[in-house]
């Protein structure tokens, strides 16, 4: 069953870290690799709000792959820093998305921005620093 909003899909990008969180789905844009989920039991801590470390390790994915499709041939990237700040709670049954909003990619070094909105309303925001391999 897709729970998602029109233009996500399965994530097609599979680690074991998420595994246990699918279904993950995925929209791309020009400028952006924006992932969403439905909250639900596996994604939360022991109050039922959206853990901070499911929000902190999609947002890296995100950023990532975000960061990655600005360059011709997508390099490996290795995350250098990672910040998030945590905005408001996100609770059970809500849609998060976590969409990159700003990218600049150099030839060593990539930088990213990024919200995670709860059914419109950011819970969120986070940046990220990658090393291109």
């Amino acid at each position: 069953m897709n729970d998602a909003p029109e233009g996500f899909a399965l994530h097609r990008r599979r680690s074991p870290l998420t595994a246990p969180w699918e279904p993950i789905y995925a929209r791309e844009t020009d400028n952006a690799f924006i992932l969403g989920l439905r909250l639900a039991e596996p994604h939360t801590n022991s109050r039922g709000l959206a853990h901070g470390g499911l929000v902190a390790a999609l947002a890296d994915n995100a950023m990532g792959l975000s960061c990655a499709r600005r360059y011709p041939e997508p390099p490996a990237l290795v995350t250098v820093t990672l910040n998030v700040d945590y905005l408001g709670a996100a609770r059970l049954g809500q849609w998060l998305e976590w969409a990159t909003t700003f990218v600049h990619a150099g030839r060593s070094t990539a930088f990213a921005s990024l919200l995670v909105i709860a059914d419109g309303a950011p819970c969120a925001k986070a940046s990220a620093t990658f090393a291109v391999r």
